[in-house]
């Protein structure tokens, strides 16, 4: 950072998304937004010029890289700025890809204005940030790991709550249809079912898939 200055990056492809963090992060003394970036590709190249502290982050950008992937994709250099995801996602499939890649923080886009300032400051500072949800998902997925799903197993069963077959979810993931049935196995014993219907209901119950 340039002093006490820092210096934002909004990534998000919705402008009127990237309007309001804009309007709220400009009243803060010492934040300030010095680009914008529709795309995840751009998020990666804009923040690789070196002038950003702190990238706020979507998770979703439609086609392209997701911003899980432009987070990894980022941190990966050396000097990064920080990455605070800023999402509507709460599931552990989305948060443990996005933490995994190196996000420092991760806040829904509901937050109070004070605490997306303040997420700011802590992920420009080198802390963690974490929203209420996801801290205490993280922790109940730490005492209770035997429940948990692997990001693999997390995907598959996204695709099964979408209506795919194995073999279509082989094909989308480029596994063999046995390996899908594996995690669906797998999936299965964690949570307790012997159905895809109702690995679907509990995983979506327990925050462990998006529907």
């Amino acid at each position: 950072m340039t002093g006490t200055l820092v210096r934002l990056l909004l990534a998000d492809d919705h402008p009127i998304v990237r309007a309001g963090l804009r309007a709220v992060l400009e009243t803060e003394p010492g934040l300030v937004v010095v680009a914008e970036a529709a795309t995840a590709e751009d998020a990666v190249a804009r923040a690789a010029l070196g002038d950003i502290d702190v990238v706020l982050m979507d998770l979703q950008f439609g086609a392209g890289m997701t911003g899980a992937e432009a987070t990894a994709a980022i941190t990966a250099r050396p000097g990064a700025p920080r990455v605070l995801i800023v999402t509507t996602y709460d599931t552990d499939a989305d948060t443990l890809p996005a933490i995994e890649a190196g996000a420092t923080g991760y806040l829904l886009k509901d937050a109070p204005p004070e605490d997306l300032a303040s997420a700011v400051r802590t992920a420009a500072g080198g802390g963690t940030a974490l929203a209420p949800s996801v801290a205490d998902r993280l922790m109940n997925r730490m005492r209770m790991p035997g429940t948990a799903l692997t990001r693999r197993e997390a995907e598959v069963l996204t695709l099964v709550a979408g209506g795919l077959s194995n073999r279509a979810i082989a094909d989308r993931l480029q596994l063999t249809e046995g390996t899908v049935k594996s995690h669906l196995a797998r999936s299965y014993t964690k949570l307790g079912v012997d159905s895809r219907t109702a690995a679907v209901a509990a995983a979506t119950e327990l925050g462990l898939i998006r529907r």
